[in-house]
């Protein structure tokens, strides 16, 4: 497919039969005179009261307990940067969409035109409980970070930063399995991460929390190793500012034993990657274009294992792995927030199915291919009906035994897969 014909049906893909990707639809009747005087007046005034009376009634009488409001000021959109809260529809359209074909998860989109990341949080937190859960999406860094702790901390539902969390727990799941094939452990590896915006934050954070050790981690960003005497560093950055003489990637990756990129394409180059440790694990993230090409990085090297953010290549970081299935689990046990432990669950919900055989129906989708765990298959694929029950079932159970719960672990859990 040329780009031009791809570039045609992806607009047309948006635009036929109806333009969007999402529609409302109606669950109760709504035929008869007495159906619409239950659903409006005067019917309705009767969960009105209950709800009045106790808020909790909403999830008994209303769909807040299974609806997220997936909402974006538009400031950082995939690859394309900041073009604004209405261009960022689509996205937010598609999120919505993986949130019920993965989930059945109802998600409604919302683009916040603000001046101010206080306008913003101000906004969410205004309308934040009609929903069951706030799925942040393309915000950029550093006001990202300010605004998700703000809006954890004054929001009655769960506020998840997918492209955080989702990302680092992927990456890490992923990681974690790639080191293990490699016979590494994470808490003895070097760890290169070029990018220090909000994925590689994340990410970073998760592997400590994995199990790495700090002092490991050597963190880039455009400017080059974040350490101890850069004074043009916020106080995000700071975190990752060590006490080295290394002052570029071609400094801090002699010897690396894993190379995380989430920064831009072709930064990593063939040269580089040679330098790095034995049965080294890249993972460059960088999309459209990965940090280092596939065909290139195993030219240089036979004993890598690589992942990138394409679908086109193995090992895949993907966050719909996650995200519909966090939602799933911290919905159904009405979590407050979306904690480290639900996070690190998840991390070993992916991680296992893994290993485990895999479904037909799955092989049949990705053209019968043989996979099985090992270097070009460290995670599941997204079309893969395990990762519902697994995953959500994980998280639920993390967020009861963690305390983050409202509701007991559901005695009909695990889910069956959609």
């Amino acid at each position: 497919m040329t780009d031009s014909t791809r570039r045609q049906a992806a607009l047309d893909y948006h635009a036929l039969p109806t333009p969007g990707k999402l529609s409302v639809e109606v669950t109760t009747p709504a035929q008869t005179q007495e159906d619409l005087s239950l659903a409006y007046s005067p019917g309705v005034a009767e969960p009105v009261h209950e709800i009045a009376k106790d808020p909790e009634a909403a999830y008994l009488y209303t769909g807040k307990g299974n609806l997220v409001a997936v909402i974006s000021d538009g400031s950082a959109i995939l690859g394309l940067g900041n073009l604004g809260p209405l261009a960022s529809k689509p996205v937010m359209e598609g999120k919505s969409l993986l949130f019920k074909r993965f989930a059945n998860i109802n998600s409604v989109d919302i683009e916040v035109d603000a001046n101010s990341p206080e306008q913003f949080i101000q906004t969410v937190a205004s309308i934040a409980d009609t929903f069951g859960g706030i799925n942040l999406e393309d915000i950029k860094a550093p006001e990202c970070f300010h605004i998700e702790e703000t809006l954890i901390e004054r929001c009655p539902v769960p506020v998840f930063h997918d492209d955080q969390h989702g990302t680092a727990i992927v990456t890490v799941a992923g990681m974690l399995n790639a080191l293990e094939i490699q016979g590494k452990q994470i808490e003895d590896v070097r760890i290169v991460c070029l990018g220090a915006g909000a994925a590689a934050t994340a990410c970073c954070k998760l592997l400590l929390a994995a199990g790495a050790r700090k002092e490991q981690i050597t963190m880039l960003d455009s400017r080059g190793v974040i350490h101890a005497g850069r004074t043009d560093i916020n106080a995000y950055k700071g975190e990752w500012a060590r006490d080295t003489e290394m002052r570029t990637l071609d400094d801090a990756i002699e010897g690396a034993d894993v190379f995380l990129g989430v920064s831009g394409p072709n930064l990593l180059s063939a040269e580089q990657l040679g330098r790095m440790a034995p049965k080294p694990v890249v993972f460059a993230c960088s999309n459209p274009t990965p940090e280092i090409k596939p065909e290139l990085a195993h030219s240089v090297r036979d004993d890598l294992i690589m992942a990138t953010g394409r679908s086109d290549y193995p090992n895949q970081v993907n966050n719909v792995l996650c995200f519909p299935f966090i939602f799933r689990g911290a919905l159904d046990v009405r979590a407050v927030r979306i904690n480290e432990e639900m996070k690190l669950a998840a991390i070993d919900a992916i991680r296992s199915i893994a290993r485990e055989p895999v479904p037909d129906s799955v092989r049949a989708a990705y053209g019968g291919v043989e996979l099985s765990f090992g270097p070009d298959y460290i995670l599941p694929k997204p079309t893969d009906p395990r990762l519902l029950p697994i995953v959500a079932a994980a998280v639920a159970r993390a967020a009861v035994d963690s305390g983050a719960a409202r509701l007991p672990y559901p005695q009909h859990y695990p889910l069956q897969p959609l």
